[in-house]
């Protein structure tokens, strides 16, 4: 994975939060100055808290523990579910269901409701009438939109991967309700209190998800295929 440098914040843009009236000031430390009428983060603790970031997905990757990816804003939901996609992991791009976390027995029982609908219009036999089969359609779509980045997830993430903690505040609440660490960019007018590990940098930008998502998705894969090597060495010492 390419490291992690502040030539490369600086071009993903990286650096910019918001206009200071719109500050949280439990951002301060994380502020370099103000420029043009915008505040400055610094990234040299975003370097930093990158990388602490990055060890604690790698950890958790090397266990293949769940790891859920959760960005809903306009600019962000391609980009959050491509990036899970891309390595195997868990999303919610449109809309976080109260209750996604703190009641996963009722998250459970519609995605096995989602699972039954979908296996009922992938039967060519079936004897549905063209109303009913419209209705399933239509259930199977909304649940999709609800679910679907996390209908394949065996049990409840092991690990959040938040962007904008200012919209995702429910996430937030319920992973610290029950214990769930967060990983979260957290932008100067974000609260960092609550996220074990804090990203300060631009939360809106394009181009700063996309990086913040590429490095996240290439240390996941890293992690993984190390761990699969490391099995595969010791199943050979094994037969030896």
């Amino acid at each position: 994975m390419k490291s992690v440098t502040i030539k490369d914040l600086l071009d993903a843009g990286i650096h910019f939060g918001h206009k200071p009236k719109r500050w949280n000031p439990k951002m301060s430390s994380y502020i370099f100055g103000e420029r043009n009428g915008i505040h400055i983060i610094d990234l040299q603790q975003t370097v930093g808290c990158l990388n602490r970031a990055l060890d604690k997905i790698k950890e958790f990757a090397s266990q293949n523990k769940n790891i859920l990816f959760v960005g809903t804003k306009r600019q962000a939901s391609e980009i959050i579910s491509k990036a899970a996609t891309d390595c195997k992991q868990y999303y919610i791009n449109k809309r976080w269901l109260g209750g996604m976390l703190t009641n996963w027995d009722t998250i459970q029982n519609s995605i096995k409701r989602l699972k039954e609908l979908e296996n009922i219009l992938s039967e060519k036999s079936y004897t549905y009438t063209k109303k009913e089969t419209l209705n399933f359609e239509k259930n199977v779509n909304k649940l999709n939109k609800a679910l679907g980045g996390i209908k394949d997830m065996n049990g409840m993430p092991d690990i959040l991967f938040i962007i904008d903690t200012n919209k995702e505040f429910l996430a937030v609440n319920e992973a610290n309700k029950i214990g769930i660490p967060i990983v979260a960019v957290v932008d100067s007018n974000s609260n960092p209190e609550g996220i074990d590990y804090p990203i300060p940098g631009n939360d809106d930008a394009i181009r700063s998800i996309e990086y913040y998502c590429q490095h996240i998705t290439e240390t996941v894969n890293e992690a993984k295929k190390s761990s699969s090597d490391k099995d595969l060495q010791a199943s050979m010492e094994n037969k030896k």
